[in-house]
């Protein structure tokens, strides 16, 4: 377990994923997300680790997706592009027939999940 070089915004999110680690796995990093629904993604170098915060009850899951089971990774944005392809900070991870979208502070932690978790998949 190692997190040593790890990016992260919030050090009890980076804990959080630290406790759930397997052995051999290292943290790359965990991003604060924004919005509703996602509180943070982890990314390691064996799966995604997604804080997903839209149950009922105020009950919130997390989700491991290992790298084998995600059909593709997505830029996201509400409008047409008239520069930069990372000019947005949200991404889409499709798994299946599920989509997990993710939005962050700042399209530099966009461009980073994107390239980390094609990187993985490719």
């Amino acid at each position: 377990m190692t997190t040593t070089n790890a990016k992260y915004d919030k050090k009890e999110q980076l804990r959080q994923i630290e406790s759930g680690l397997l052995q051999g796995e290292e943290i790359i990093a965990v991003y604060d997300a924004i919005g509703t629904g996602t509180g943070f993604i982890g990314l390691t170098n064996r799966r995604v680790i997604v804080q997903d915060k839209s149950f009922v009850g105020k009950r919130v899951a997390i989700t491991s997706i290992p790298y084998g089971k995600i059909t593709s990774v997505s830029v996201v944005s509400d409008k047409s592009w008239g520069g930069s392809f990372f000019s947005t900070g949200s991404i889409a991870i499709h798994v299946g027939a599920h989509t997990y979208e993710v939005a962050f502070r700042g399209s530099d932690k966009a461009h980073h999940v994107h390239n980390v978790v094609l990187h993985y998949i490719s």
